[in-house]
């Protein structure tokens, strides 16, 4: 393999879900198989680096100051999912069950990786529960170890002893350690209807 190939190669295989293979045949497609399709791409990829931004509400992707969703009138306000990730968001959007909004953490707490709560859409979080109109907190994460902590540190920072705030947590249906983004749609919407109390 060419250097400048191997370049490409390497770059690909730092993306998420790409190994090794995938990444070699995602270059081979791209630079020697169908080159017409790189300039598009290219293009694309600079157009949507300059267009997308966070959601200033929710932490979405946009292209203006607020989401699709966050821009929906007909979104419950009085419900609000906090999710790990954008792919979460996208994956409950799926299942077209969810009715409410949305708060995108950008991650999870891991101090072993120096993740705290700084490092996390958490403050925007609190300010949105102090203004809007929100009655059930739907906790919306992972059932592995750091999405508890989390699930936690949401509860004890920002719903302990708050008054008419119903929290819960889904959870039915997915599998211990895992998270929603690679769950199935009917999984999902199983988690969302049988999500349950956990308290605030």
């Amino acid at each position: 393999m060419t250097p400048a190939f191997e370049k490409v190669r390497q770059l690909l295989r730092g993306l998420p879900g790409l190994g090794h293979r995938s990444a070699e045949r995602l270059a081979l497609h791209l630079l020697v198989e169908r080159p017409a399709k790189l300039a598009p791409l290219l293009e694309a990829l600079g157009a949507a680096t300059r267009a997308v931004r966070r959601c200033e509400r929710c932490g979405n992707l946009a292209e203006s100051p607020a989401c699709s969703v966050c821009a929906d009138s007909r979104r419950d306000p009085a419900v609000l999912c906090v999710v790990e990730n954008v792919p979460d968001l996208m994956a409950l959007e799926r299942t077209g069950v969810f009715r409410g909004t949305y708060h995108v953490l950008h991650g999870r707490l891991s101090p072993i990786n120096g993740i705290g709560p700084g490092e996390l859409n958490l403050a925007r979080l609190g300010e949105r529960l102090a203004t809007e109109p929100v009655a059930e907190v739907v906790l919306a994460l992972g059932n592995d170890i750091e999405g508890e902590a989390t699930c936690h540190y949401i509860r004890e920072s920002f719903l302990a002893g708050r008054m008419g705030t119903k929290v819960t947590r889904i959870g039915f249906g997915l599998p211990s350690g895992s998270g929603l983004t690679f769950a199935d749609a009917e999984t999902l919407r199983s988690s969302l209807e049988g999500r349950r109390d956990v308290g605030g």
